[in-house]
C-alpha cells in the first residue's frame, strides 16, 4: 500500500475563523468550499478545516479531552506568539522556563484545539 497524500483536519463550527488562523500561522492560503477549508502553502495542501456546527472546544489540560495537537519548532518564541495571538491564538500554558535550550507553550486555536510551541531538542 503507498499512501499518495496526507492531511491533518480540525473540526471547527467557525470555517473562517479556523481556516483564516492557520493560514495565518503557516504563511498560506485558504480554498474555502461550503463545509471544507483547505489550507495550502506553496501550493501544496497542508491542512483542512471540516465544518462541525456542534463542535465543543476541548477544556485543556482536565476536561473535554483534546483528541489531537500540533506541535510546531520554532526558531523566536516572541515572534511566533505575537502572530499567533494576534491571529486569535490563546495562550493556555506559558513555557516554564522561556529563556531554557528546549522548551514549549501552550496555546489554543480560534476553535480551541491545543497546540504547541517547540523549541530545542525537546
Amino acid at each position: 500500500m503507498k499512501i499518495n497524500r496526507h492531511i491533518i483536519v480540525f473540526d471547527a463550527a467557525d470555517l473562517d475563523a479556523e481556516s483564516s488562523f492557520w493560514a495565518g500561522m503557516l504563511d498560506g492560503t485558504v480554498k474555502a468550499e461550503d463545509d471544507w477549508h483547505t489550507v495550502s502553502v506553496a501550493g501544496e495542501p497542508q491542512l483542512a478545516v471540516q465544518l462541525a456546527p456542534d463542535h465543543t472546544s476541548p477544556e485543556w489540560p482536565d476536561g473535554a479531552p483534546q483528541q489531537i495537537h500540533l506541535d510546531l519548532y520554532i526558531d523566536d518564541l516572541a515572534k511566533a506568539h505575537e502572530l499567533a495571538t494576534s491571529l486569535g491564538a490563546k495562550l493556555l500554558k506559558p513555557a516554564d522556563d522561556a529563556a531554557a535550550d528546549s522548551g514549549f507553550q501552550v496555546y489554543a486555536d480560534p476553535a480551541g484545539h491545543p497546540f504547541c510551541f517547540c523549541w530545542g531538542a525537546g
